[in-house]
């Protein structure tokens, strides 16, 4: 009868020293994949969400919905255009973006973490002058419209609402000095507010369980190695700008950067407060 309870308790002493350690410490989640879309798998998130904050960290969650774009745009009867990997975005496909980002993903993450007993606050970039983003072209120099890049930041208003109890929810747009709206990667956002806070962890939510060599889990990298994997023909499709916007945050302050699960219960919770984690974690230290 106690030996599940005594279980139970060894699991909450485990996480001790990680509490203590990130005790009223700023993290970046960037939600995405599999999680978004599974109810049962949302659930389990906000809670984790939920948890963090009650236990004395500052969560801050970024998210993008790059498959739920796809389809309002293929609802209006728009194709979905990409080159090198990007959406091409014209006036009326930032329209439905900005739609899909902001008024539906996003008060539905906020909604579902305060369902939970959290305080969570929707914002994008156009809140508070929260980042203030530039039109990029795509590698081969070609015009993607309304795709933007962070120029400029501004986070005065997520350590305000951290320090008042909130979770800031941040939606990828962002907004010109023309006063255009821009669509933005959801990962480089996340990697860039993480070095704008200098914040302790950045942790990317993926429907793989981190990175693989060999068909092996690599469960730590320090910055040189993973400079190296970028040549890596295991490295390709969606991992290769999630390893580049790692590295980058490693390199400008960010103390680790963690890919992740999101479709494992609970994955964020086993990340942070167990002795293994359960992705790849990078950081700049040596081994």
């Amino acid at each position: 009868m106690y030996k599940q309870r005594i279980e139970k308790a060894k699991i909450l002493l485990e996480a001790l020293p990680y509490i203590k350690k990130f005790h009223q410490k700023q993290i970046i989640i960037k939600y995405g994949g599999s999680v978004m879309t599974d109810t049962k798998l949302k659930n389990f998130f906000a809670e984790d969400v939920v948890l963090l904050k009650y236990v004395g960290l500052h969560p801050i969650i970024v998210h993008g919905g790059g498959k739920e774009i796809t389809k309002w745009i293929n609802k209006v009867g728009k194709e979905a255009v990409f080159i090198d990997g990007l959406r091409f975005t014209d006036s009326e496909t930032m329209e439905i973006t900005e739609m899909v980002l902001s008024g539906k993903i996003n008060s539905e993450v906020v909604s579902l973490i305060n369902s939970f007993g959290g305080k969570a606050v929707g914002l994008s970039g156009k809140d508070a002058q929260l980042f203030t983003a530039v039109k990029m072209k795509s590698e081969k120099d070609q015009d993607l419209g309304l795709v933007g890049s962070i120029a400029k930041t501004d986070v005065s208003i997520l350590n305000i609402l951290c320090e008042k109890g909130y979770i800031p929810v941040i939606s990828s747009v962002g907004i010109n000095e023309e006063g255009e709206s821009l669509n933005l990667n959801a990962d480089h956002v996340a990697a860039e507010i993480a070095k704008a806070l200098n914040v302790l962890k950045l942790i990317y939510m993926t429907d793989v369980q981190g990175i693989f060599l060999n068909n092996e889990l690599i469960p730590t990298l320090n910055l040189k190695e993973a400079n190296e994997l970028l040549k890596h023909p295991d490295i390709k499709g969606g991992m290769i700008p999630k390893l580049k916007c790692s590295i980058d945050a490693i390199e400008n302050n960010v103390q680790n950067v963690h890919i992740i699960n999101g479709s494992i219960e609970h994955s964020v919770l086993l990340e942070i407060f167990t002795d293994f984690g359960i992705g790849t974690m990078i950081s700049k230290k040596e081994k």
